[in-house]
């Protein structure tokens, strides 16, 4: 299981039937979002011995929503924008997270 706060948590689950009859499940590909078109909330300048984990603590409040300043400068690989120091990032709008209906109450397990 995912955390809802991870970039796959939202795709597809699908299956995979080996020659043998074994089921495999994956998630589907993961495409990194156009963002040319949403406006800059922020840009911030990279120095030398930024850290990506450090960055998005203070841009997003969570350092291990790294992948979000990813996709926001159409990264693939993280190092990317940490190296060389000197890069603008830029700082958009970050993609919503739909967080899991919770169980009531009275339903949850060993209440």
């Amino acid at each position: 299981m995912l955390e809802y706060t991870s970039r796959y948590y939202n795709l597809e689950t699908a299956q995979f039937t080996t020659p043998t009859g074994r089921m495999i499940a994956y998630k589907r590909r993961r495409f990194l979002p156009p963002n040319t078109a949403q406006p800059a909330l922020a840009e911030i300048k990279v120095v030398a011995g930024d850290r990506l984990d450090i960055l998005t603590a203070k841009v997003l409040g969570d350092p291990e929503q790294f992948w979000q300043l990813c996709d926001m400068n159409n990264a693939m690989n993280p190092i990317d924008l940490t190296d060389p120091s000197g890069r603008t990032l830029r700082i958009v709008q970050p993609q919503p997270q739909v967080n899991p209906t919770p169980l009531p109450p009275g339903n949850l397990p060993g209440v």
